[in-house]
């Protein structure tokens, strides 16, 4: 396997992803823990925070498209879908599949990301026009 064929778009955006789950998390430790935040607020800031960063690491990175205010102001309605399908995956693992609580956010995941990868894609690339 080549580096080549690993730079896909969806390479890229798990990529992304990683990083952007490391920038809330470290955000979030250091308001809660150094700053003394109480966690909803630490969170919340996080949250806000990174989701900047996702949006210029997203078109940059793993679309490569220019960024711009319609994008930018879209851009959450990736995470409103993504918290809404985790959601609902996590309550049916938890209450109908009888999945540890503490796994079911994992296996989520497994559902999520390639619906919020189509989802972003969908708002951070142009559309094709057509001829």
């Amino acid at each position: 396997m080549s580096l080549k064929s690993l730079n896909t778009e969806f390479t890229r955006f798990l990529f992304v992803g990683v990083i952007n789950t490391l920038s809330y998390y470290s955000i979030y430790l250091i308001l809660h823990n150094l700053f003394s935040f109480p966690y909803m607020l630490a969170h919340i800031t996080g949250f806000l925070i990174s989701l900047n960063v996702s949006f210029f690491l997203n078109t940059y990175v793993t679309y490569r498209v220019k960024p711009t205010l319609k994008k930018y102001l879209f851009f959450p309605l990736t995470q409103v879908v993504n918290m809404t399908v985790s959601t609902i995956l996590i309550f049916i693992f938890v209450e109908y599949l009888n999945l540890n609580s503490n796994i079911a956010p994992f296996a989520a995941v497994i559902f999520t990301v390639p619906i919020t990868f189509i989802v972003s894609s969908k708002i951070m690339k142009d559309p094709v026009r057509q001829k």
